[in-house]
This record gives C-alpha cells, structure tokens and sequence, in this order.
C-alpha cells in the first residue's frame, strides 16, 4: 500500500498551488506523515521528520533522479544543475562551487552594499515603496554586477527588461499540468514563455561571447565559469554555461528579493525585534566591513527566523529510482519524495509556537541539517546558499542602517504564490519615516 492522502489528481494540485501552505497543515492534520498527492506528473509523497529527511539527503546519488525534469527545463534548460543527475552532476557541481566561496565574497560584498546604497538615494523622506520591487531591484543589480559584470546603465537596463519578462512568463501551472505545455500557434502563455526564454538564452550567449576573450582579468562569475576546468582539463560547454547562468538568475533573483520583502515586514511588524536588531547594527560604528556585518548575531537570527517561517520554496522532490522503505510503506520506484521543508519548520517541539516570529530560537540552539533547510538539503542543496545569505544580511543592515522605516498599511501581511516561490502579498508597503544617513 502507498500512503494516505486527498483523492483525485487535479483538484489536490489546483488547491496546493492556490494555497499550498493551508493545504499542507490540513493534510499534515488529517493524514500525519507522510502523505501522499497525485498530481499530473505523478505521485508525490511528503515527508518531514527529521529522521526521514537525513535518509533522503544522505542516500546514494543513484537512488534518485530529478522530478519531472521537463517541466523546469522551460525556465533554465536541461544542462543546469537542478536538471541533472548522477555523476554529470557531481562533476558539474565540483566545478561551479569556487566563485561561491572565500575571498571573492568580500568584494561582492562591497558591491552588494553600493548597489544599496545607489537605490536608497532614489527614495526622499515622507514616500512611500513597494518592499519587494525594490528588493527585487536590488538582488537584480547585484547579481548581474557580480555573476555578469554588467556596469553598463543602458546594457543593465536592457537586462532588467529581458529577465523580467523571463520571470514574469513563468505560470506555476505550466510546471504542473503538461498538456498546458503547448504552443497553440505561437500564442497563449506557453508561447508566450518560449519565446521570452529565447531571447534571455540569446542575450547570455552574447554575454558569453563578449567576457570569453577578457575573462582571465575580470572578477565576475561568468569569467569564473569560462576559465575553469574540469579534472580532465576540458572546459565547460556554452550550452550548461548558459543553463547555468540562467538558473543562477532565475533561482537567484527572486528568491532572496522575496526574503528580504518578508524580513522587512516581519522586523517592522516587531519592534522587540526591531529594536534590538537597530542596537546590534548601530554598535558597529561608521562604515562597517561588509564581514562585520555578516558575523553579526541577531542579523543572522532574523534572516534564519524569516527563512524559517516563509521558507521561498515549499519543499524539494527527488524521484525514486529503486525501491525506498518507509515505515509501513515500500514506495516503487518512480513514486517522488518530497522533503516538505514548510512543515519541517513548523514541528512544535523544535519550533515551539512554530508561526511566532522568534529570531531568539537560531541564539538558543542550532539545529541540524535535516531539522531546517531553508536551502534544501544534501548533494542537491543550493550551491548559492552562502552568497544567498551573505547578500540578504548585507543588503538588510544597509536598509535598516540608512533609512528608518514603518508599514504603511495596518493588518498581517498572506503569502500568496509567485511562480514556483511563495511571496508577501502585496509586496509589503513601506514608508521612509526619515533617512538615518545623508544621501
């Protein structure tokens, strides 16, 4: 037998993609773990007990493939990391993690804080924003300085447009229901999204084309991925490098502006919290370093606090290619586990009053890899993680350190789905109540 779950195999998927974190606790509620959705592209099983979620983290590469990689493929091709398997992913993987690391985060570091700075300067005392679009602003700038090296004010602008309108195309019902996967003679969404994603692969392979013959002298990413080797000294294929850069994008903009939206909010939403986020940060001095900030205690908390309630992605999925043992149930290969990291973050005796914003609970203990995960888990986790949360503390500090804020509108701010993520919605209105710092 396979594990409980709702009935039917269109009118489950439709609720959890309208409202996936209620239909998650009224699953959790009436089934217990695990659980099991059909869904279009097959059966999906949801776990999140400590104990299970190390198994699936730790098993052997082979064990599993990716889930229904097709469906992904659309936004970020079949050479990226989220689409391969086995050994090919190994190799890719041991490949790209360099850039991520050590030195050359400093640098960035500086440049995530300018690229701040420079939107800051955009907004006067008494007005009023949208969190997310300036976050998105930022972590937009950041990553194509960083990742591409784009300086350029017309070049970045025509960059924000492209990739925008790459992400803006991306409809979570493509993802989930294949027979939507349909050109219809070049019109209607799917259309729509092929031929957005097209003109983002073209614009990156120029990119490529342009940094190749300087790449040796330049600090970017995109030289970085050009001038490295696999152990066999090949270099990479312009086809993964622009799988590549197009998952960086894509999985990398949105998901941190989205973090930084929630941070927001829940910080103002909480002047406890607030104020003794504003004593860490003002005890630092003028001018930190782009480390001291990073280092900072609290900081650290309340992004970890925020990531935990409002994880960007709900859960990760592996596909089984051989026979897995579960309690009760031997699930065939072919079924998919999910690691539901929404639930896994709501377990009461390692989150007590688990929907309460506690930065505290990340100073009291540290948790295991398999109890939070925001980034996933496992050979599969995400290779940004790190530059992730360095930026979201950095670019957190800076708007926090600069400009005092309030929320312009009363009441709890809902998730509501963007493409495959989770975001506030509304966008989290703010108010500049004064600048803490001269323009």
């Amino acid at each position: 037998p396979l594990p409980p779950g709702p009935r039917g195999r269109l009118i489950p998927v439709a609720r959890m993609l309208a409202r996936p974190n209620q239909m998650f606790r009224r699953w959790r509620d009436r089934y217990g773990e695990p659980f099991m959705v059909t869904s279009p592209n097959g059966q999906v099983v949801e776990v999140w007990e400590p104990a299970t979620v190390r198994r699936v983290f730790t098993a052997d590469h082979d064990d599993f493939a990716v889930f229904s990689p097709d469906s992904i493929a659309i936004l970020i091709g079949h050479r990226s990391l989220l689409t391969i398997a086995g050994p090919t992913h190994r190799r890719e993987r041991k490949l790209l993690g360099p850039p991520f690391h050590g030195a050359r985060m400093r640098a960035y570091g500086e440049a995530m804080i300018e690229l701040t700075r420079a939107r800051i300067a955009e907004l006067d005392a008494g007005s009023s924003f949208v969190a997310m679009d300036l976050t998105q602003g930022i972590s937009l700038d950041v990553i194509l300085r960083t990742v591409f090296g784009v300086d350029d004010a017309r070049e970045l602008d025509v960059y924000r447009t492209v990739v925008i309108e790459a992400i803006e195309s991306a409809a979570p019902v493509l993802f989930f229901f294949p027979a939507l996967r349909r050109e219809f003679g070049g019109v209607g969404p799917y259309a729509r999204l092929v031929a957005r994603q097209r003109r983002f692969v073209d614009l990156l392979k120029g990119q490529i084309e342009r940094v190749r013959p300087q790449a040796s002298e330049r600090a970017d990413i995109l030289s970085m991925m050009l001038e490295a080797r696999y152990e066999d000294g090949e270099p990479m294929s312009d086809e993964s490098l622009v799988d590549e850069l197009r998952t960086l994008l894509l999985a990398g903009h949105e998901t941190t502006a989205i973090t930084l939206a929630w941070a927001l909010y829940l910080v103002h939403r909480h002047p406890a919290v607030y104020h003794r986020l504003r004593e860490e940060l003002d005890g630092l001095g003028e001018s930190p370093t782009p480390e001291a900030i990073a280092h900072l205690p609290y900081l650290d908390a309340v992004v970890n606090e925020s990531l935990r309630l409002h994880p960007v992605v709900q859960e990760v999925m592996r596909t089984l290619t051989k026979p897995f043992e579960l309690g009760a149930y031997t699930l065939p290969p072919g079924v998919t586990i999910a690691v539901n990291i929404f639930l896994a973050h709501r377990r009461t005796e390692l989150f007590p009053e688990p929907e309460e914003f506690r930065p505290e609970r990340f100073l009291d203990r540290t948790f295991s890899p398999f109890e939070y995960m925001p980034f996933g888990g496992g050979p599969r986790r995400c290779l940004g993680a790190a530059f992730a949360l360095y930026e979201m503390k950095l670019v957190l500090a800076t708007l926090l350190g600069d400009l005092e804020l309030d929320l312009a509108s009363e009441g709890p701010v809902e998730p509501v789905r963007r493409n495959l993520t989770m975001a506030p919605r509304g966008g989290v209105p703010l108010r500049v109540v004064r600048r803490r710092r001269p323009a």
